[in-house]
């Protein structure tokens, strides 16, 4: 019996799921890697330079290194990458199931943030950094249009990939209801919003809060913002200039801390 095409769609989804690795490149971004137990690490490449900066993490990571002439770089990368003579090949994370991750750690009020067709690398990358440091629970963006696990998503997010939890859901609108669902305040940034953020978390610090962004430019699609709770924006001290989405998820972190 012949299988029906979705079914055959949905199997070689899966396999090229699983055959899918990403190269990382750079010394923080692959010592990182190479230090994280849950990376499922492929191949080292190195030059003798970066072998001696990473000594400590290849030993503890178990691999084998394959050493190169800094002039014959033989990883398969963007020649113009600023790779500083490290490039390790290894299979995406695997954070889990959005409602466990996003349930928060005891005595923390958790906040997530939510990437509506943010596609710049280097733009999540500095997201995940502040995540992290703001204690976010996680990053959230939609499968099919946001930045992937690549190379310069992690160097730009100079280890945080490692710790910090990206997920990437199949539909953003019914991640948000679930995050609804589960107690949380969905909180839209749009710069021509009437609430302040800072007025829409007065008195509502207790509760979950999920922060959505859109790409620069077109902002947040229609659909989202209707799924959100309330349009807030960040509150300028002037009637001009802006802010790109990467400074902009860091400024409301900060403004809806616990």
């Amino acid at each position: 019996m012949k299988k029906p095409k979705w079914v055959v769609a949905k199997e070689q989804a899966k396999r090229a799921s699983a055959a899918e690795t990403v190269w990382l490149f750079g010394l923080h971004a692959v010592r990182d890697a190479l230090m994280n137990p849950a990376r499922e690490k492929l191949r080292l490449i190195v030059t003798k330079n970066a072998h001696d900066k990473l000594a400590e993490a290849i030993v503890e990571a178990g691999i084998e290194p394959e050493i190169v002439d800094p002039r014959k770089f033989s990883a398969p990368i963007d020649p113009q990458s600023v790779h500083q003579g490290a490039a390790l090949e290894v299979k995406p994370l695997d954070w889990g199931r959005l409602n466990q991750v996003c349930a928060g750690q005891p005595g923390l009020v958790p906040r997530v943030v939510l990437l509506d067709r943010v596609t710049d690398p280097h733009n999540v990358g500095a997201i995940l950094r502040s995540a992290e440091v703001f204690g976010a629970s996680a990053v959230i963006g939609p499968r099919h249009h946001s930045a992937p696990e690549t190379g310069a998503l992690a160097k730009t997010a100079s280890g945080a990939l490692e710790r910090q939890p990206y997920l990437r859901v199949k539909n953003l609108a019914e991640a948000m209801e679930e995050l609804r669902s589960m107690g949380y305040l969905i909180l839209g940034l749009d710069g021509e919003a009437e609430v302040t953020i800072d007025a829409a978390v007065e008195g509502a610090r207790d509760r979950p809060i999920a922060l959505v962004l859109g790409a620069e430019g077109p902002g947040l699609r229609q659909k989202t913002k209707e799924t959100c709770d309330k349009l807030v924006r960040i509150d300028f001290a002037r009637n001009f200039g802006s802010l790109n989405v990467s400074n902009a998820a860091a400024v409301a972190l900060y403004a809806v801390r616990g």
